[in-house]
């Protein structure tokens, strides 16, 4: 990347020095902004004047909303790597994806290095039968090179009408060489919450993404289990939230609302003290204190960690498996007016309530389980961590985490995380954290 820079930033400074010499307002220009560069307005007036040289100079006559668009992208993107603008077709089809269904291939991904990078792929979607993993890099889409494009252009590109077929290049790690995967779009109806009974006593629910059906969803399940299992019998339950990338933040509180009787889920807080908001459970403990067990790996962020540290927190439930990716800021939907699109900005930390910082440390599971790799996927399955990202907001006290493994064996046999986890409830004889140590700071009631 820094070699490929250099020619054009090179040949931009001649640029501008021609400039200079040509036109008598050059240097003007140019001794007005050294003048005044730590002062807004003048980077303001700055900006005024590059616009008007770009219109009025440029090769080809440029289009002024994509000039405007672009500029507000590369002002948002600077700030971290969650932070953007979505212009108005973007922001509706954002709305579309946290309703529950909407159209392509099933991945949640963000952008690393230039390229489109896959956070998780959700289940039973066209990508998650492809293979798609945690951690792949699309570097081309369709033969074109992403290289260049924004997030959301490299988005578009991967929608499409239904039925019809695109083609990703993969860049895997530890693999020799790039991989083409096809993928056939389909609408994608986000069913967000599975379940089933396990050996006859176990309640195992799975909770892929965090979107508007997810707590209507969660309840059901808890009402299915408890119907079918006497409560003599039930064990407990099992929530799994590996490769979870999140979602919205008052479906992660009212989750953790179904497993808690009351007390602190979640506080937020901002640049100000003022800005601080705390968030607390309410409706009850639906499954009346039985024994909890949460899963999580590498690729659990956002509103997982919010539910799986909430529930630790509170020694509600014990955690298994691995690290979780450790993404704790809040992104606020900024909404700019009909037709103008919105931004999703960073205003805020997530906080556990003992008071930890989920971003860039994650939440460190009470048990440790590695699963065991097939040979042909080792040295590929840890996920890069928030803290790795390029630009990351910065853990509140500088201690940052590294990623972790994200691999969930595609059998359930060979799921050793979840067997510990059935195993755990199954000796289980009173309170399921009962025997783990209390948080070092005091949890809010």
């Amino acid at each position: 990347m820094r070699k490929t820079l250099l020619f054009p930033l090179g040949a931009l400074t001649g640029a501008c020095l021609t400039l200079l010499v040509a036109s008598p307002h050059g240097g003007v220009w140019a001794a007005r902004a050294a003048a005044s560069a730590d002062d807004a307005y003048s980077k303001l007036n700055l900006f005024g004047e590059v616009f008007e040289r770009v219109k009025a100079s440029y090769v080809e006559k440029p289009d002024n909303s994509k000039l405007i668009e672009g500029a507000i992208t590369g002002m948002v993107t600077s700030l971290d790597p969650h932070s953007r603008y979505m212009n108005d077709k973007a922001w509706t089809e954002m709305q579309e994806t946290t309703s529950g269904e909407f159209g392509g291939l099933g991945i949640e991904v963000t952008m690393e290095e230039g390229l489109v990078k896959v956070v998780s792929p959700i289940d039973d979607t066209p990508a998650s039968k492809a293979g798609l993993m945690s951690g792949d890099l699309i570097s081309k889409i369709d033969g074109e090179a992403v290289q260049g494009m924004t997030l959301e252009q490299a988005v578009n590109k991967m929608k499409g009408p239904v039925d019809t077929q695109t083609k990703l290049t993969i860049v895997r790690k530890g693999a020799d060489a790039p991989l083409d995967v096809a993928i056939k779009r389909e609408i994608i109806h986000v069913r967000p919450v599975r379940f089933h009974v396990e050996n006859g006593d176990i309640g195992y629910i799975r909770v892929t993404s965090f979107n508007e059906q997810t707590t209507d969803g969660l309840k059901k399940a808890i009402a299915s289990i408890s119907k079918d299992v006497p409560p003599e019998k039930l064990a407990g339950y099992v929530v799994d939230l590996r490769n979870n990338p999140g979602g919205l933040l008052d479906q992660a509180v009212s989750v953790s609302s179904a497993f808690l009787p009351r007390g602190e889920v979640v506080s937020t807080r901002g640049r100000n003290p003022e800005e601080t908001q705390r968030f607390t459970a309410r409706g009850g403990d639906l499954t009346k204190g039985k024994p909890l067990v949460v899963l999580v790996n590498g690729g659990s962020a956002s509103a997982s960690e919010i539910v799986a540290g909430a529930l630790h927190d509170h020694k509600r439930a014990t955690i298994i498996g691995t690290r979780s990716f450790g993404k704790g800021s809040v992104q606020t939907i900024i909404p700019l007016g009909a037709g103008n699109g919105a931004l999703a900005l960073t205003t805020a930390r997530y906080y556990t309530p003992s008071g930890r910082s989920i971003q860039a440390q994650g939440i460190a599971p009470d048990i440790e389980i590695l699963q065991d790799i097939p040979p042909e996927l080792k040295g590929r399955m840890d996920t890069m961590a928030e803290s790795q990202m390029r630009g990351h907001l910065q853990a509140a006290d500088g201690t940052e985490q590294t990623g972790s493994q994200s691999y969930v064996p595609p059998e359930e046999k060979d799921d050793k995380a979840l067997h510990t986890a059935y195993d755990f409830l199954h000796g289980q004889t009173g309170n399921a954290v009962a025997a783990k140590p209390a948080p070092k700071a005091a949890v809010p009631n």
